[in-house]
């Protein structure tokens, strides 16, 4: 009479054969957890960086743009080449916006250096302090806001007096627990007075983090080092729907502004911040897509490797199989055992692989300024792909046992 097996009682058979098995079983985990770090590592770095590029850009919003003299070379296949056009002088800058009628917020914005020293005292910050110049529009185009202290002031501003708005990671670092506002710092070799500090965005976001700090525009005319130094003018509209018809004014303005003729095209560039981000998600998109297939590949690789030692498995186990149809096993449940056997394999592996690939992903996504992420998506789908894999590699192998002739499998030495 046949011998009717659960499901239980093969995962627990699965199991002791596992358990008889130790190292091989390890290495053929170990190939199954090396193929799925590959995807799950691959695909969680690629998640969060999107999703601290969602969040930069989404501080921005949808309803502001850039005019600045270069392109965003946001094209990875590109080898980083932009457009680059004549710099937009200080005066350009002046002009647009004192000409510019619409209700906008406008922002000039130049940037100075991306190594600068902040000083206090006997403290002094890592060369990798951001120093941008703007107006008292800064906080609004940029998304930011300030933890406490004061905006520039209209004096300020025209004439370039020494004050500066600082992040919260140089308060923090120069200043403890003590008051920066109206204490001096030096930025480099400039002495600057603190009115504001900025609310932390997080060591990770957008644009230096909190690792920058705004000094009035005029003043970062000043102390710029660079030869023909470019600003960039940010404006930001009431609503996203005024866009599409601001940038046409602002282009017509700017044209005349930069005295160019009918017949010239247009030498400065206008940047959507939303399409900055739709562009970048287009090329994760491209990144995603290639990390898919780099996983899958090593997959197969693993798969067929699981294959080939379930394969010696079988001949290894071939009186067993005798033993257990003589006994009344039908050939279903050998198959059945070889499968669940396969599977149960493929899930440890898997197992090891998401946790490794969840670390690894994480890691790099938080090195390039990304964020923590748990990618559910992907560990659901991993653990799909790993069951899928279990049935692909077990099938040949489990056919191969449940066919075996008992009486010659009985025989087998």
């Amino acid at each position: 009479m046949p011998v009717k097996t659960s499901y239980k009682e093969n995962i627990s058979i699965a199991l002791q054969s596992i358990a008889g098995n130790r190292l091989r079983t390890a290495l053929t985990a170990l190939i199954i957890a090396i193929g799925i770090m590959a995807l799950v590592g691959i695909l969680t770095a690629i998640e969060g960086i999107r999703q601290f590029t969602n969040d930069a850009f989404a501080d921005l919003g949808a309803n502001t743009f850039t005019l600045q003299n270069r392109g965003e070379g946001l094209n990875f296949g590109n080898g980083g080449h932009r457009k680059v056009y004549p710099a937009i002088t200080y005066d350009q800058a002046v002009r647009f916006k004192n000409n510019f009628k619409l209700p906008v917020v406008t922002a000039i914005n130049l940037d100075v250096t991306g190594t600068a020293v902040a000083k206090y005292g006997n403290q002094k910050t890592n060369p990798n302090i951001y120093i941008s110049g703007s107006n008292e529009n800064y906080l609004s185009t940029a998304g930011k806001k300030l933890s406490f202290g004061r905006n520039f002031s209209a004096s300020e501003l025209e004439h370039g007096s020494n004050v500066v708005i600082i992040g919260d990671e140089i308060k923090k670092k120069l200043f403890k627990t003590e008051d920066p506002i109206n204490k001096s710092v030096y930025l480099g070799t400039d002495k600057f007075r603190i009115i504001g500090v900025f609310a932390s965005k997080g060591s990770s976001s957008f644009g230096g983090g909190d690792k920058f700090c705004v000094i009035p525009v005029l003043k970062a005319k000043q102390i710029d080092s660079t030869k023909n130094a470019s600003f960039t003018i940010t404006l930001k509209v009431a609503t996203p729907a005024a866009l599409d018809a601001t940038i046409g004014e602002a282009t017509s303005l700017f044209r005349n502004v930069r005295g160019l003729n009918v017949v010239n095209q247009d030498n400065f560039e206008i940047t959507r911040s939303d399409s900055i981000q739709k562009e970048l998600s287009g090329q994760l998109a491209g990144i995603t897509v290639a990390g898919f297939a780099i996983g899958i590949i090593t997959l197969i690789g693993a798969a067929i490797g699981l294959m080939n030692i379930m394969l010696v498995s079988v001949t290894e186990r071939t009186r067993e199989i005798g033993v257990r149809k003589a006994i009344g096993a039908t050939p279903a449940i050998i198959r059945k055992q070889f499968l669940i056997e396969a599977i149960v394999i493929c899930l440890i592996g898997g197992a090891a692989g998401m946790l490794l690939g969840m670390a690894v992903g994480n890691l790099i996504a938080v090195q390039i300024s990304g964020t923590f992420v748990v990618p559910w998506g992907w560990l659901m789908f991993a653990v799909i792909l790993c069951t899928f894999i279990g049935l692909i590699s077990g099938y040949y192998p489990a056919k191969k046992a449940a066919k075996l002739d008992p009486v010659e499998a009985l025989r087998y030495e």
